[in-house]
């Protein structure tokens, strides 16, 4: 008899360590197909997709880097990183949340499915649904910094598990995200998947512009970002960003020395 649980049996075999952060190398393809095959049943469970300032992140945050390390699913959201794991030999794969969330509206969820968004402004919401045509999504927008408000994070989680859905997109940053996923699974109410994607939404929307293909390509989109944001981004690229990087080029040493390499789960 299989004794893995549930929410342990759709899980990749191979997982990377790289900067301080779990990685599944796998590509987006590959991502989102094993998003679609994740029946919609299980028991609540997280996506979350690293990047280098969640290497910073996590090294402040205990909780954070404890709920990071137990989600069903971690992928790369980094060309920096992923370069930078190169060098060490080690391929980190690349399925950021942006491409993700682009991906499952244009090819897994049909107009009809549930789904369910925590957080975002109601009217790029609504763009959502007009752009696809859904027509059963349930939106909730916790106030700002809810996760510190007891009464706040309850609300929200009675809303997730009142109104299932296969993916619930919770459209807020880390820490935050993670954390209120992690309080979904405690409750132990819910299925369906959690995707923690930031600004993903708007991004599809055309709310938030993308940075152009040739940017992209070469890994700049943080450059881009910054450049249209100075002011409320060069925390996160100029100092998070490059402490998780001079991690990544530690362990690619590493790597390169054979102090360190790819394992498979246990």
């Amino acid at each position: 008899m299989n004794s893995l649980s549930p929410r342990h049996v759709f899980r990749p075999e191979l997982e990377i360590r790289f900067a301080g952060l779990r990685f599944h190398p796998l590509t987006t393809d590959q991502a989102v197909a094993a998003l679609a095959a994740r029946p919609a049943d299980l028991p609540f469970d997280i996506l979350i997709t690293p990047n280098a300032e969640h290497a910073w992140l996590r090294r402040q945050d205990a909780e954070f880097d404890q709920i990071s390390g137990r989600a069903w699913l971690s992928t790369n959201d980094s060309r920096v990183l992923r370069k930078a794991a190169a060098l060490g030999g080690v391929d980190l794969g690349f399925a950021p949340g942006c491409h993700i969330v682009e991906r499952l509206f244009h090819e897994v969820i049909a107009p009809d499915d549930p789904i369910t968004v925590i957080g975002g402004d109601a009217s790029a919401i609504a763009d959502l649904a007009g752009q696809f045509g859904l027509t059963r999504v349930a939106h909730h927008n916790p106030p700002m910094g809810f996760i510190h408000d007891a009464d706040a994070v309850r609300a929200a989680v009675d809303f997730v598990a009142a109104h299932p859905g296969r993916f619930v997109f919770v459209a807020m940053g880390p820490p935050q995200s993670e954390k209120f996923c992690q309080r979904i699974i405690d409750d132990g109410r819910a299925t369906g998947l959690g995707l923690c994607i930031g600004s993903s939404i708007t991004t599809l929307t055309g709310r938030t512009p993308s940075a152009p293909r040739w940017m992209e390509d070469r890994g700049l989109v943080w450059l881009y970002r910054l450049a249209r944001e100075p002011g409320r981004l060069w925390r996160r690229y100029l100092v998070r960003g490059l402490y998780g990087l001079g991690l990544g080029l530690i362990d690619s040493v590493a790597f390169r020395l054979g102090l360190k390499s790819a394992r498979p789960r246990d």
